[in-house]
């Protein structure tokens, strides 16, 4: 039994915080929103995220950053959009400055994307914030795993990647269950350029099935993407058979063809003509994929790599291009060999 710590109450952190509970660990979850907190401290549910889900009584919810390492946590897990990961750490500064450096075991990563600006992987903005005794701890986990699933214990396998072998057997111990399997990685290069692009493909995913297009579409634009994928991940040294696995081709297939991908959502109500601006603000959770694909885009521009999808995804959400007209231009490009490097 260990003690862990949860910034961040969203989805995400709600599945868990019940998980792990259920794991029989003792479960602290700290959230920004002093509503939500209030809400779930008073009902033990949150609609807005998980509908119909039940918290036990066991899982401690707070709003108070004074109060988010008091049970001196073994565990922390950080389960905020990359948009606020950077905010939340300073926030927490001195909550991280407290651990005791023989006590905390691990402090594992749940957000997805790149931070905007820096272009950094969001291990990379971990480390710029917490002191360098605890950068060996520092993970990241991925896969095919939506929060609404994993909350009704519906069968999940999973990646946690980073660079200290024995983090990642303890986080592997302690997550791991009949319903989630963690698998481990020493990419995690390639676990967190998997999860951030993925998000792009499953955009243009969705906006393929607002234009009533078929799956020949699909699974064509789904093997594009995953090319785009491996692309940017060995320009970054990532090794290329990540992305044949959970963090890559896993969580593309999964976030491209559910019902419960937010990133899906905000593609689909594109393909059927909707504005963004329209889409995002009747949204309750982030889909991370729009702010991503401006990143990535940045990225791939400075590493001039070749990422088609992503650049007419990022001509689709910020400058207002007709969706149908995006990907006809994808399919009107040069002809080439499906193995060249530049496509």
């Amino acid at each position: 039994m260990s003690e862990i710590t949860i910034i961040g109450g969203g989805s995400w952190g709600l599945a868990m915080a019940l998980m792990l509970c259920n794991n029989s660990h003792k479960v602290r979850v700290w959230e920004y929103s002093k509503k939500n907190v209030e809400i779930l401290q008073k009902t033990r549910t949150n609609n807005d995220y998980l509908k119909d889900i039940y918290f036990p009584e066991d899982i401690v919810f707070t709003n108070d950053v004074a109060e988010t390492f008091c049970n001196n946590p073994e565990l922390v897990i950080l389960s905020v959009p990359s948009s606020y990961l950077r905010k939340t750490l300073e926030l927490h500064k001195e909550n991280f400055k407290s651990i005791n450096e023989r006590n905390v075991k691990a402090i594992v990563n749940l957000a997805k994307g790149l931070e905007e600006g820096s272009l950094k992987r969001m291990s990379e903005v971990i480390k710029d914030e917490l002191p360098i005794n605890l950068h060996k701890k520092i993970c990241s986990l991925s896969g095919p795993s939506h929060a609404e699933e994993v909350a009704c214990k519906i069968p999940t396998a999973v990646v946690v990647a980073g660079e200290n072998e024995a983090t990642l057997q303890y986080v592997q111990t302690e997550f791991s269950n009949i319903n989630f399997r963690v698998y481990t990685s020493l990419d995690i290069v390639g676990v967190e350029i998997g999860a951030a692009v993925k998000n792009i493909i499953a955009i243009a995913a969705g906006v393929v099935d607002g234009l009533s297009f078929g799956d020949n579409t699909k699974g064509a634009l789904l093997t594009r993407g995953l090319a785009e994928i491996q692309r940017l991940g060995q320009a970054l040294n990532a090794n290329p058979e990540t992305f044949a696995g959970l963090s890559g081709l896993g969580d593309l297939v999964t976030t491209a063809i559910s019902q419960h991908s937010r990133n899906r959502f905000v593609g689909y109500h594109l393909g059927k003509g909707r504005k963004l601006s329209e889409i995002l603000s009747e949204m309750v959770m982030v889909a991370e994929g729009v702010v991503t694909t401006k990143n990535i885009r940045a990225l791939k521009e400075k590493l001039n790599v070749s990422m088609p999808i992503t650049e007419e995804m990022y001509q689709v959400l910020f400058n207002n291009k007709n969706p149908k007209d995006a990907l006809i231009d994808l399919m009107s490009r040069d002809l080439k060999s499906e193995n060249e490097d530049r496509i």
